[in-house]
């Protein structure tokens, strides 16, 4: 549509033909598209240019990917998608636990690759939803944020808020982490349940007053998740 933004990727990778394969890919897609070999460039492009997500490799020279997300989550709420040939559990926590919204594991298809950039440049806060209270924090879907009673604002990543956002929307039924992942990273498709639980693990972290012993955000074994008002 004439007018309309243009999305720009940023791609931190190290290795030149997947670098190139990816940045053509995206291209041909109509994307805008920023390309690095290693994080401290790919961060020093961010500041210049900015981005509306980032995919990341895992193993760079020099600063880590790891590093990398943590360097580009301080200075913005876009997704991040990390890319990498490790798959165990302890690599892919770490990622998301460094600010990452989602983990794609090498080889990787690349259309897959694409519907995941996608789906999450499609998300957009939930405006129709209604601003509702948990504990002391007020949330407002409409804006997008969440206050303390004092007015203070919470900060929260996008994925956090949507979260947040369609677990209160059922009104304390349980999601599975299927449901989750369909709802808030907008997968069609089989997803990877880790994205669910250290993304549960990291909201509960800002929203529960005793995070070990929560009060809200309940896990249900063997079911899923539910929020408590």
């Amino acid at each position: 549509m004439q007018g309309e933004r243009v999305s720009r990727i940023l791609i931190v990778e190290d290795d030149e033909h997947i670098r190139t394969a990816l940045r053509l890919m995206f291209r041909g897609e109509g994307y805008d598209v920023d390309d690095a070999a290693n994080g401290e460039d790919g961060v020093a492009l961010f500041d210049r240019r900015n981005a509306d997500i980032a995919i990341v490799d895992i193993m760079l020279p020099g600063m880590s990917g790891f590093d990398t997300c943590v360097a580009l989550r301080s200075r913005s709420d876009i997704p991040i998608v990390i890319v990498s040939a490790r798959d165990e559990t302890s690599d892919v926590v770490k990622g998301l636990e460094s600010g990452a919204d989602d983990y794609v594991t090498k080889p990787f298809v690349p259309l897959e690759l694409l519907a995941r950039v996608r789906a999450h440049l499609r998300r957009r806060p939930d405006s129709a939803a209604r601003a509702f209270q948990i504990g002391d924090l007020h949330v407002i879907p409409d804006e997008g944020v969440v206050r303390h009673a004092d007015g203070t604002e919470l900060h929260l990543t996008s994925t956090e808020f949507r979260l947040l956002v369609d677990l209160a929307k059922v009104n304390g039924k349980v999601l599975s982490r299927e449901d989750l992942l369909e709802r808030v990273w907008g997968y069609d498709y089989f997803g990877d349940s880790r994205l669910v639980d250290v993304h549960v693990r990291r909201l509960r972290m800002k929203i529960e007053p005793d995070p070990a012993a929560p009060v809200h955000l309940l896990t249900v074994r063997g079911a899923g998740y539910k929020l408590v008002l």
